[in-house]
């Protein structure tokens, strides 16, 4: 795959559907005084070099009933049975983020639950996994900070 490098307009671009994916693409245009077309043509290009790999969605999870929000380290009996555990972990929805980590735990799991009775019962889901010898939980009180764009401008600046 040869290197895709980005200019000012690219940056601009993915800055709007960085704050809405669903920004129509004669919006842009318009904000930019350029075509759609060339919108278009510059999303597909990024999409093609792997720069853009989808869209996503917010929701409100306070609205549907999922507003608590807590953190699992899980250990492992051994370091090898990671990928049986990560398929189990995989199996219960309320498990959002799933990461291997080196230090403390073998694996760090976000849950999304209704409330703590819930959020026990996932935990519980987690811990009677085959090879998880236990679980230690840390739960959010509130997101503070949930902003990719400031990452994303500092990644542009790198690249000038």
């Amino acid at each position: 795959m040869a290197k895709f490098k980005l200019d000012d307009t690219d940056h601009q671009i993915l800055d709007m559907l960085i704050e809405n994916t669903r920004t129509p693409f004669t919006d842009i245009a318009k904000r930019l005084g350029i075509s759609a077309g060339t919108v278009h043509v510059r999303v597909k290009k990024m999409e093609e070099a792997g720069i853009i790999t989808g869209s996503s969605l917010t929701l409100d999870y306070k609205k549907l009933g999922y507003s608590f929000i807590a953190y699992v380290g899980i250990f492992l009996n051994k370091t090898s049975q990671t990928q049986f555990v990560l398929e189990r972990i995989n199996e219960i929805p309320f498990v959002t983020v799933a990461h291997v980590t080196t230090g403390k735990f073998n694996v760090y799991c976000k849950i999304r639950a209704k409330d703590t009775s819930h959020a026990k019962e996932i935990i519980y889901l987690i811990d009677d996994i085959e090879g998880v010898t236990r679980t230690e939980t840390m739960i959010s009180l509130e997101e503070s900070i949930n902003d990719k764009k400031r990452l994303m401008h500092s990644i542009f600046n790198d690249f000038k």
